[in-house]
């Protein structure tokens, strides 16, 4: 999307939807994860350590997590740099099966809108059967 055709606060309501899409998560994309980020904490890749210490088995890194949340809100602005301040709270883990895959639901919707300064504030449900796993999940976004 070219920065014309970014979203324009006036066109934007408090309450509305503007995004939801499905992200999945397996083994393999932690792994993958685990060697871009540098987080090699086994939680994330072997059963045994991760419920020795009371998980429910292998979890997403919270910050896969975060960060594919908002890639939903990046792309409903066309901008990467649009998003100028993210902020989240991590509630629950993201229990990744093997084999399959974990779905990670995420719903976008205004929050609230500021006209002068031609942002929204885009709130993010984000769900795996249907219980939060990110809290207070909130993007600023800069428009038109």
């Amino acid at each position: 999307m070219s920065r014309d055709a970014r979203p324009a606060v006036a066109d934007l309501a408090v309450g509305q939807e503007v995004a939801r899409r499905t992200l999945t998560v397996d083994r393999a994309r932690l792994v993958r994860y685990a060697g871009a980020s540098g987080d090699f904490n086994p939680i994330h890749w072997n059963e045994r350590v991760a419920t020795s210490v009371g998980l429910p088995g292998v979890i997403a890194h919270g910050m896969w997590t975060m960060g594919a949340a908002v890639t939903v809100v990046v792309d409903w602005v066309g901008d990467p740099g649009a998003v100028v301040d993210y902020q989240t709270r991590f509630t629950r883990p993201v229990p990744v099966p093997d084999p399959g895959e974990a779905s990670v639901e995420v719903v976008a919707t205004v929050g609230a809108l500021d006209v002068d300064a031609g942002t929204a504030r885009i709130d993010l449900t984000v769900t795996v059967d249907g219980v939060r796993v990110l809290g207070k999940a909130q993007a600023v976004v800069r428009l038109v």
